[in-house]
C-alpha cells in the first residue's frame, strides 16, 4: 500500500482505500501516531495510524552497501513485534483492534511500516490529571479494573506479557463503553523474553527491576519476567486511581520495599483521599495481592478477578459522565417555545441544524423533544465520540434562529427549578417516545445512589445521562422505571 506526504498532503491510501489525516496523537521513539478518517466512507468510524519510522541509510560506504541504521532496525522490529500480538489476540473487547497492516512509501524518511488501529478517547493518566489529586471514583477504579483484568486474563492464557502496564496505555471506548489496553511494544511470549529493558519507571516489577539493573551491568538475571509483572503494574495503577498521586518516588523509596503493606494501608486511611469514607477494604486487599514482592505470591488475573470487589455495584459520580466521552450532544439555547409550537418553523430549524452537525461527522439521529424531558432541547448522535468532541468545540457560539448555541456532552441539571419534571413525567415521555436506543438510555432517568435525588415532584437533580446504557438495556431500564413509579 502506498500513501502520500503527511507534512504535505495529509491523505494516505491504505487497504484499498483513502484516508485523511486529520491530527498528530502523540509520538515516540520510534513511533508516530496520527488520528485518521476514511474519505470514501462517511459511516466508517475514525481510526488511529501508528507508523514506525525507518530512518534512511547511512551516508558515505554504509549507504552505498544499503546498511541501515540501528534505529531502522529497532523501529521494523517494533513494528513486526506488536503487528504480531495484535493479530494474535484480535477479538477481545478490551484489547485494541487491529484493522490492518501497510506501508507509506511516501513518508517523508522513506518507507515506514503502519498499523491501522481503531481510534480510542481519554487515557487513564488524563482521568488522573482531572481528578485533582482526590483520586477516581470506586465506580470508575472498579469499571477500570475488570476491564484490564479482562485483557490480562485473555493475554495471558495466550502465553503474552505486555511488560509495559500503565495508565497513558489503558484508554477508554466510548463506542464500546469499555477501558482497553493498548501498546504492546514491549510485550513478549512468556519463557522467551526478547527484550532486556520492560516496563516503566513507577510501574516496574521488582523482578524486572533487577533484571533491568543486572543488563545495564552486562549481566544475567537468574529470575525470568512473567505475566505477574503485568499484576504489579496494574495494582500501582490502582492504588494511583484510588490515592490520586503519582506514586513513583514512593514506590522506589526503601520504607516500600521494606514495608509496602503499611504504606499501602496509610493511603487507604488518609483524610485526603476522597473515597476513605467508602467501606474499600475489598480494594485495598485486591492491591495489595497484586503488589506482592515475591512473585510466586502475586495473585493472577483470573484470580484477582474472582476479588469481593466486583460485587459491589457502584454508581458513578456526576463527575465520570463529565469526563468520559460520549457521543451523543446536547445543544442548549437552540429554540423558542414560538418554534417548537410553529411545525414549519420547527422543521425548518430542525433541518439547519442537521446540516450544521453533518458537517462534523454522520449524524445517526438527531432529537428535539417538544415536551419533557428535555422540551427545546437538541440532541446530537454521532457515529463516535471523536466526532461529538469536534462538533462540541465548532458549534458553541453559532447562530440558530437568532441564539447564540450553548453545549454540553451530557445533559446534567442541578437544583431546585419550576421547569423541572417529576419522576412520573420522565418516565412517562421514555417510555412512549420512539427514538433510537442512544438517545433512548440517555434520557432514561434512574433512582440510584450518585445520579437521582427528589425530594419533591418539582425539585431535586435531574441526571439524564447516556452511562445507563452501559449497565442497562433500554427494555430493561424502562421495565425498572416502571417499578419506581
Amino acid at each position: 500500500m502506498s500513501g502520500c506526504v503527511w507534512g504535505a498532503a495529509p491523505l494516505l491510501e491504505a487497504l484499498g482505500r483513502l484516508w485523511e489525516v486529520q491530527a498528530p496523537l502523540g509520538s515516540g521513539s520510534s513511533a508516530s501516531v496520527y488520528r485518521v478518517r476514511c474519505c470514501g466512507d462517511p459511516r466508517a468510524p475514525p481510526g488511529a495510524v501508528k507508523e514506525f519510522v525507518l530512518p534512511p541509510p547511512r551516508p558515505g560506504p554504509a549507504r552505498r552497501s544499503g546498511a541501515r541504521p540501528p534505529a531502522a532496525d529497532c523501529a521494523e522490529y517494533g513494528f513486526r513485534k506488536e503487528r504480531a500480538a495484535l493479530e494474535h489476540l484480535r477479538g477481545h473487547r478490551n484489547i485494541v483492534t487491529l484493522y490492518g497492516v501497510f506501508t507509506n512509501h511516501y513518508s517523508a524518511n522513506g518507507p515506514s511500516r503502519c498499523l491501522l488501529l481503531e481510534l480510542l478517547d481519554i487515557s487513564v493518566s488524563e482521568l488522573l490529571l482531572h481528578s485533582s489529586n482526590q483520586g477516581c471514583s470506586m465506580w470508575m477504579i472498579q469499571h477500570c479494573a475488570r476491564d484490564v483484568l479482562e485483557a490480562l486474563a485473555f493475554l495471558h492464557h495466550k502465553g503474552y506479557v505486555h511488560a509495559d502496564l500503565k495508565p497513558r496505555n489503558i484508554l477508554w471506548s466510548a463506542e464500546e463503553e469499555c477501558f482497553k489496553l493498548i501498546d504492546f511494544g514491549l510485550s513478549f511470549k512468556e519463557g522467551n523474553q526478547d527484550v532486556k529493558y520492560i516496563q516503566t519507571d513507577g510501574y516496574r516489577a521488582p523482578e524486572a527491576e533487577l533484571q533491568n539493573c543486572l543488563a545495564q551491568a552486562g549481566l544475567q538475571s537468574e529470575t525470568e519476567c512473567t505475566s505477574a509483572v503485568d499484576l504489579w503494574s496494574l495494582g500501582i495503577v490502582l492504588l494511583e486511581m484510588f490515592s490520586g498521586m503519582k506514586l513513583k518516588h514512593t514506590v522506589q523509596s526503601q520504607e516500600w520495599k521494606t514495608n509496602s503493606s503499611a504504606i499501602i494501608d496509610r493511603i487507604f486511611a488518609s483524610e485526603g483521599v476522597v473515597n476513605s469514607a467508602i467501606p474499600a477494604y475489598h480494594l485495598r486487599d485486591l492491591i495489595k495481592s497484586m503488589l506482592h514482592c515475591d512473585q510466586g505470591k502475586r495473585a493472577s488475573a483470573e484470580k484477582a478477578l474472582c476479588s469481593p470487589f466486583f460485587s459491589i455495584p457502584f454508581a458513578p459520580h456526576i463527575e465520570d459522565l463529565v469526563m468520559l466521552p460520549t457521543p451523543v450532544l446536547r445543544l442548549l439555547n437552540v429554540l423558542s417555545d414560538a418554534s417548537l409550537q410553529c411545525e414549519e418553523e420547527y422543521e425548518d430549524i430542525l433541518e439547519d441544524i442537521r446540516e450544521e452537525c453533518q458537517k462534523y461527522g454522520p449524524v445517526v439521529s438527531l432529537l428535539i423533544p417538544k415536551e419533557n424531558p428535555g422540551k427545546g432541547q437538541v440532541f446530537v448522535e454521532y457515529a463516535n465520540a471523536g466526532d461529538s468532541k469536534a462538533a462540541q468545540k465548532m458549534l458553541t457560539g453559532k447562530i440558530f434562529d437568532g441564539k447564540f448555541v450553548e453545549d454540553a456532552d451530557l445533559c446534567i441539571v442541578t437544583g431546585s427549578s419550576p421547569w423541572l419534571p417529576s419522576v412520573g413525567s420522565v418516565v412517562q415521555g421514555v417510555l412512549e417516545a420512539p427514538w433510537s436506543r442512544s438517545i433512548l438510555s440517555l434520557l432514561c432517568t434512574l433512582c440510584l445512589q450518585n445520579l437521582f435525588y427528589q425530594t419533591e415532584a418539582h425539585s431535586g437533580v435531574l441526571v439524564i445521562c447516556w452511562w445507563l446504557g452501559i449497565s442497562f438495556s433500554p427494555a430493561k431500564t424502562c421495565q425498572y422505571l416502571k417499578r419506581a413509579l
